[in-house]
């Protein structure tokens, strides 16, 4: 289950991840060409952003009928609809070809992958979560977040191959392979969903007659208020820091300083490599010494981090650069790795669904939706110096360590006891 759950996981990021790494590299060129380069990046960006602020709802749409119906049924829903999005991405026409149509279609197939990833951690997560492994819940889920790094992994592995070939080609048509291929992916991911079990944490929750309320959204609310904003704030400081190191800083080295897009790639892949280490042992280490004390480290390792990143970015050198990468996404590692047990552990079985995603997803258009295009503001404001992204960052991190404060520890929560309303 936890196999299936990974897999199915970095297909979805595989397809979420393309459209930032084609932001930050070709799509100021191909949606955007009729303004300046920084322009273009930050127009780039903003259609980047309209996923993130489209996850909320689909949050909210599949939570509602995975806690009614089931978490099976709507993975294999939230996979299709990324799917379908991704490869359709692949077909589009540039702004040379249609004019304003172009990006606007490319903004409508964007909102289209935000509803798909927006229902999809949540399921993904449970399935893992919800087949038991008391004492190891950390570790286990930890491997469906592990999901993400190897579909970043692939995103830039496609896209650092085809970016290889002359300027003029992967304009034209190259960019279009990394979408096109999508839908093999697709056809995996659903062979393997299809076939899965449903949660047996839900199928006991449905023989009880009390248990599916009418709208389960506003019940996580009414009855883990605090956790929902626990959840949601917990996420700043991971989510905004993942996307500066991943996507933003694709821009910044290639445009700012001169640095390859290869030499870039590469080092996002290193570092997600990385993570497939970090991930795992981090939730394990949750599972040992408490949830909070490892995601606390993590954000506070964020901000004493902050500033050398991009010391160790403006270097110019290629070992700097791919060292400034791969250090940060270990310190968002430890935040990630213990996350998906630690937000799962907070609400009841009836309302879970609906309460992880609520929380998870609120915070993805404000914190990694908007990091890039904040990042591309501030470094204009601040006529091409990183600091005040360094100072970003770090104010990410202070609502993040303040969230998880006030949080108790969950570790020890049993799922098949767990009263409503509890843990507050």
């Amino acid at each position: 289950m936890v196999l299936a759950s990974f897999i199915g996981t970095t297909i979805e990021w595989y397809d979420f991840f393309l459209y930032g790494t084609a932001a930050a590299l070709v799509f100021n060129k191909l949606f955007f060409p009729t303004v300046d380069p920084l322009a273009g990046t930050m127009a780039a960006f903003a259609t980047y952003a309209v996923g993130f602020f489209a996850r909320p709802l689909g949050g909210v749409i599949f939570g509602h009928f995975g806690d009614k119906l089931g978490r099976k049924s709507v993975l294999v829903t939230t996979l299709m609809l990324m799917g379908v999005a991704t490869f359709c991405i692949g077909l589009l026409p540039t702004y040379e070809q249609a004019g304003v149509l172009a990006p606007v279609l490319l903004v409508t197939l964007r909102f289209v992958q935000g509803l798909g990833v927006g229902g999809e951690w949540g399921g993904a997560v449970l399935m893992a979560v919800e087949h038991g492994h008391r004492g190891k819940r950390g570790f286990y889920a930890s491997w469906v977040q592990a999901g993400v790094p190897v579909g970043l992994l692939l995103a830039n592995a496609v896209f650092s191959v085809c970016s290889s070939m002359p300027e003029q080609d992967f304009l034209a048509w190259g960019w279009r392979v990394p979408f096109l291929l999508g839908i093999l992916l697709l056809a995996v991911g659903m062979f393997i969903r299809l076939r899965i079990l449903e949660s047996p944490l839900f199928q006991a929750a449905q023989g009880k007659a009390e248990v599916t309320p009418r709208l389960p959204v506003l019940e996580a609310i009414r009855l883990h208020p605090r956790n929902v904003l626990v959840a949601m704030g917990a996420r700043f400081a991971e989510n905004a820091a993942f996307y500066v190191f991943t996507v933003f800083v694709l821009s910044y080295a290639t445009t700012r300083l001169g640095t390859t897009k290869i030499d870039v790639l590469n080092g996002v892949l290193i570092g997600s490599a990385v993570q497939l280490v970090a991930i795992p042992f981090f939730g394990a280490l949750s599972d040992r010494i408490g949830r909070r004390p490892v995601y606390l480290a993590g954000a506070a390792g964020l901000a004493l981090f902050a500033f050398p990143f991009f010391w160790l970015v403006e270097t110019r050198a290629t070992a700097g650069l791919w060292f400034a990468i791969t250090l940060g996404l270990v310190v968002h590692s430890a935040m990630y790795g213990p996350q998906a047990a630690f937000f799962s552990e907070l609400f009841s079985t009836r309302v879970r669904f609906s309460g992880v995603s609520l929380g998870y997803q609120l915070a993805s258009p404000l914190a990694g939706g908007l990091a890039p295009l904040i990042a591309t503001a501030l470094l204009k404001w601040a006529n091409g110096k990183p600091w005040p992204v360094a100072l970003y960052l770090i104010g990410m991190s202070a609502i993040t360590l303040v969230s998880v404060w006030c949080a108790r520890e969950t570790n020890q929560v049993e799922l098949t006891e767990m009263p409503e309303g509890s843990p507050k």
